[in-house]
């Protein structure tokens, strides 16, 4: 029997994040003002060994988990990335096994990755101009070298690629089209993404979104695009295609167009606590079951009771009580 929570929603994909580190100090995401030199990240005992990982993605996959997903932090800075990856493309009944990453490791990563069993891979990219990029990222990170990332991925074999802009009023929302044209030659999918309250440290105000409504009118004004149907149910991003018939864009609408009500994802955190919502406050310890010995059994059921009870629909009911509830960052639940 499928497993539902009590909205109906199925539990398909399980997203893992393997490390809280990053190299890059993203202003929505880890704003270095509060990601300084001196910030405490997770010692090495805390975070989940490969082998717990594994373990329990074997038992989501168990429960009805197909899509399997590595973020971060940034995943690439996690020793032997590899390693992890060949163990989970090994584990019956996963149908997809992809990766977001901010494109900043050596190229030649690309060829071990996708041997150990990697399918996919998601890029972050804000600007194609380096001084929006680099004011965005905050570490003088070139746009370059991620395109190079991007290229590279399509011939290993690693795509479609998706690259993912997070758009900002007053940012770099004068970047969207130069992106949208620029992947549109390439051939890559650009996924527009609504700047999202995740977290307490952004500094998020509604009037910095840009919305989805906005989004597609922009592109659509110089680029012609119409709807195309969901890949699957749950899919985050409204997908359209250019009326040229070269390639697809998609926007993703958390706050303007809350898709809660298909959510069929659950998160991994590096040090093993399962959320059942990107805006979580908290999340169920499934570590400390793993380290005093829980069987497969009282881990599924575990799992289970705590997917039953899933009410989250924060986007839905975003509000100025909920915006102000202690959230999870998101370097540590993930994307």
């Amino acid at each position: 029997m499928e497993l539902l929570d009590t909205l109906n929603r199925p539990l398909h994909d399980l997203r893992i994040s393997v490390t809280d580190r990053c190299n890059f100090r993203c202003t929505y995401c880890m704003p270095s003002e509060i990601f300084g030199r001196d910030y405490q990240f997770m010692p090495q005992d805390q975070l989940l060994s490969f082998e717990e990982i594994e373990r329990l993605a074997r038992v989501f996959v168990g429960l009805g988990a197909r899509k399997l997903r590595l973020t971060g932090g940034e995943p690439l800075m996690r020793r032997d990335l590899e390693s992890l990856i060949s163990q989970l493309a090994a584990i019956p009944g996963v149908e997809d096994l992809a990766m977001t990453t901010n494109g900043s490791f050596p190229l030649a990563r690309l060829e071990s990755l996708k041997a150990a069993g990697l399918k996919r891979v998601s890029v972050s990219l804000d600007a194609l101009d380096d001084e929006t990029f680099m004011r965005m990222n905050d570490v003088d990170f070139p746009v370059q070298r991620v395109l190079d990332w991007v290229e590279a991925s399509a011939a290993a074999g690693l795509g479609p690629v998706k690259v993912n802009m997070v758009v900002q009023r007053g940012v770099n929302e004068q970047a969207v089209l130069p992106m949208a044209r620029y992947f549109k030659e390439k051939g890559h999918i650009l996924r527009l993404i609504e700047y999202m309250d995740v977290g307490a440290s952004n500094g998020w105000r509604l009037d910095d979104v840009v919305s989805a409504r906005e989004l597609r009118d922009l592109i659509h004004a110089e680029l012609p695009i119409e709807p195309l149907e969901p890949n699957y149910r749950g899919e985050v991003a409204n997908r359209y295609r250019y009326l040229d018939g070269e390639g697809e864009i998609g926007i993703i609408a958390s706050v303007s167009q809350p898709f809660c009500g298909d959510c069929s994802r659950a998160r991994l955190s590096a040090d093993g606590k399962l959320y059942t919502c990107l805006f979580a406050i908290g999340g169920a310890d499934l570590r400390s079951m793993l380290r005093e010995g829980a069987s497969d059994d009282e881990l599924t059921e575990a799992i289970r009771g705590v997917w039953q009870k899933r009410a989250d629909r924060y986007s839905e009911l975003r509000s100025a009580a909920t915006r102000d509830l202690p959230k999870v960052e998101m370097s540590y639940i993930g994307g």
